[in-house]
Formats: C-alpha cells, structure tokens, sequence
C-alpha cells in the first residue's frame, strides 16, 4: 500500500469530516463553472492563455533577461537562485544585511517548496505568515492541504481550539466573526512592527520588470506598506510577456480559483518607496529541468489556481495532507515525482485519469496526460511497488492472449457467483475491502455480442 493510500485511508476513516471536504471543493468547483459560464468567450480566455504561456516558456531566457533589466532599471535589486538552499541563504543574507527583526510573509508556495520557514527558524529567525489559513496552520504546524485554501481540512471548532491555544480566545468559541477579529487583532500587531515583507508572486512582466501579487486579504499590501524592506519571491515560470497580458490571467485566476470575478486585491509592484528597499528573487529550483523536458514542460504553465483540486474526486474524497507533498491534488501528482520519485511514486497512481483536472485547468496544463505518463515512467525505472509490478505484469499477459482472456473471465465469473465469500473476499481483493463486488452477468460480452448479431443478421 503506498503512503497516499495509507494516509488517504486515515481519513477517510472521519467520513463526516471526508464528506464535508468533499461537499465544501464542490461547492468552489461549481462557482467556478458559474463564472466561468457567465463570461461568452471563456473557452477562448483559455486557449488564448495557454498559447501565451507556451510562448513565453519557449523563449523563457529571452523574457527573464528582459524581465531583470527593467527591474534593475525601476531601482529593484534582483537576485537568482538556482536551487532552495542558494534560495534560503539568499533570503537569510538579505535579513541580515538590513538586521530585520520582525518579518511577516504573504502566501507563497515557493517558499514552502523551499522550505524557507523552517530554514529561518532553524537561524533563529521567525516568520510570521499572515494570510489567515497559512497562520491557523502555521499555529499547528502543518503545511498546506491546498494551494488557495490551506486550511480547508479544519473545521471552525479545531481553529477555534487552536486560537485559544495561541490567542487567548475563549475555550469552545468557534463562531467565524469571533474568531477572524482575533486574528485581525494579532496580525495588525505584526504588520505594524514589521521591518521586512515578503511575498509571493503571481505574474511577473518582463515588459515593465514588475511583479503582481493577487490576494483576498489585503495582507501582501499590509505588509510591504509596513517595512521599509519588500522581497518578492518569484519562480521562472511565472513571467508573462506583456503588461496587456495580464487582464487575461486575471480574468482566468479568480474565476478558476475561488469563483470570484477578480482578487479582491491584484497589486503590482514596480519600483521601491521612497527610502525603502525592494527585492525580487528569481529562483529555478529544477525547473529548467522541466523545461528541457517535452513529456512535463506543460506543466509550467500552472496559475496555482487549486481548480484541478476542486474538481479531482481522489483529491476530494482524500484529502490534500494524504499526498504528502506541499502541492496535493492532480498537479502535486505531476510536480511531485520531479522532486523525489521513488519517495512520491504512489501519487500519478492516485487518479481515476477522468480528465476533470483538465477541463478545469485555465492554462489548459495537460494534467491527466503527465500523470499517465508518470506512470508509464516510473514503471520503466522500476519505482512503482513490486506488487504492482507483478499484477500489470498479469493484466498485460492476459489480456494479450486472447483465450486466455476468455478463460480468465470465464473463471472469474464463476468464482464470483460460486466460490465461498471468504475465499472471494481475502485480504489481497483490496476493492473488497469497502465495496460489494457486483454479480457478474452469466455469459461475457462477447458471447452477448456473438448471439445478438446473429440473432439481428437473421432477422
């Protein structure tokens, strides 16, 4: 059993909780399908964008060239980093050098994939992150189980636990109101002492060098205001050729994301304030590795919108800590394997390959496709279980032989309405473990199909 089955079958063990999960991603994935609806030409927004992404990844040296001379030119110090320690060293010269204190960060998944928190910390430098479900879970020390929605596996009563552990809030309270004004209350004091921000980044122009940061929250603003020091944190996949460009992506981002018509906050950042200091990291971190690759390049066009997630019924049904990667659902099990594939083998295994993933993506990212060729990949290494190696190694015997086949479900049908439960249902009929197997039908299909076209030829 692979460590997403084991963790997938952990929760699903709540199955209140497992339902709620799965009730609360519908209900985003079916805001998305209204908006999405409610815009005439939203199949061409997509196409359009993804044509746009393909381009730019496809003259990626040329646009971050570009990109880093009209920072420079705006006064930005840009840096580059080639892999997540050059990152955090990066990060940790840049807070020494301007002795920062109190640093607050808005949402970044870069610095979750690069380990940033806990590599500060470790130095004995603490980062205070201010979106509110990255702070619940920063407060329990998880990592996110979404990309948008990082603390969607909580329910109201566990935050309101965690906050009167943290927060002094009152035991048992658990009212949403209550408990967002504690939290406005504690994070106002960060932003206020803060002498460092950092954020993430959405979109990158290499027209003007400037970055756009898209949130709910308004806390990427709070915090940048606040310190006189900005760091923008930005991977290369995300520049965008133009300045028009980016009406389109923000068109896609919201409406895929949340079901919103746009952020409530799209903030672009051009230049530093006055007597303040603005930093933008470049950072690679095997995406050139992607990039040469042609089987997962498409993968770089991914917005981090989390509508794959939405969307996917093994991701809802499972929850995103059962992937045990900081980016779960259907794109996790494409990035995953990149970083660490005989430690993520079981995840392009964790999908039904129905495509939703796909029709969702606003960057149309061939997701299904990448995860069929993982699989496909990981079997010619020999990464997947010995098991599993074992058991296609039948399928593919039996189902190349034709009268073996024939026989196979001649058997199976037998034994199936035949044989004793207990042998039928043994500890290695893993389907059995939670379902009924069906009662097989008294003749195959292909002996139903033999008899009907003769029947009708006669007739």
């Amino acid at each position: 059993m692979s460590a997403h089955s084991r963790l997938a079958k952990c929760f699903l063990a709540d199955e209140a909780r497992t339902d709620w999960h799965n009730q609360t991603l519908w209900i985003v994935r079916q805001k998305r399908d209204k908006m999405a609806a409610s815009v005439p030409n939203w199949e061409q927004l997509r196409e359009t964008a993804s044509a746009v992404k393909e381009h730019t990844l496809a003259h990626l040296d040329t646009y971050l060239e570009e990109f880093e001379q009209k920072a420079s030119a705006n006064g930005v110090n840009v840096l580059w980093a080639n892999d997540a320690a050059e990152f955090n060293g990066i990060m940790l010269g840049i807070i020494r050098k301007h002795n920062a204190k109190h640093i607050v960060k808005s949402k970044s998944m870069l610095t979750e994939e690069c380990g940033m928190n806990h590599f500060l910390a470790d130095n004995g430098i603490e980062v205070v992150d201010t979106d509110l479900g990255e702070r619940i879970i920063q407060f329990r020390g998880e990592m996110p189980s979404h990309v948008v929605l990082p603390a969607i596996h909580l329910k109201k009563e566990e935050i309101g636990e965690t906050f009167h552990q943290k927060l002094g809030t009152k035991k048992g309270a658990s009212d949403p109101v209550y408990l967002t004004k504690a939290a406005r209350t504690h994070l106002r004091e960060k932003f206020l002492a803060a002498d460092l921000a950092i954020t993430g980044v959405n979109f990158a122009v290499a027209e003007t060098g400037g970055v756009t940061v898209c949130t709910n929250e308004g806390n990427a603003d709070m915090g940048v205001q606040s310190a006189s020091v900005q760091v923008h944190c930005v991977g290369i996949e995300k520049l965008i050729p133009k300045q028009n460009d980016l009406g389109l992506f923000t068109r896609l981002l919201a409406r895929s994301a949340t079901g919103q018509p746009v952020t409530t906050y799209t903030s672009h950042y051009l230049k530093p304030k006055p007597d303040g200091t603005m930093y933008i990291i470049i950072v690679d971190n095997g995406r050139s590795q992607r990039l040469g690759n042609a089987d997962y390049v498409k993968s770089l066009k991914c917005l981090r919108c989390g509508a794959c997630m939405n969307t996917c019924p093994v991701y809802r049904r499972s929850g995103g800590h059962s992937y045990g990667y900081l980016i779960p659902g259907p794109i996790g099990a494409v990035l995953a394997p990149h970083t660490d594939a005989r430690r993520y083998n079981g995840l392009p295994f964790a999908s039904s390959l129905c495509g939703s993933c796909n029709n969702v993506c606003p960057a149309k990212v061939d997701i299904k496709e990448q995860i069929y060729r993982w699989r496909q990949d990981l079997s010619q290494r020999h990464l997947t279980p010995l098991s599993k190696r074992l058991m296609m190694f039948g399928a593919a015997l039996v189902l190349s032989h034709n009268r073996l086949y024939n026989a196979a479900g001649a058997l199976a049908r037998w034994g199936l309405r035949w044989m004793p439960r207990f042998v039928v249902y043994f500890p290695l009929n893993v389907w059995g473990k939670g379902r009924e197997n069906p009662l097989p039908p008294p003749e195959s299909f292909k002996q139903w199909y033999r008899k009907h076209r003769q029947g009708n030829h006669n007739g």
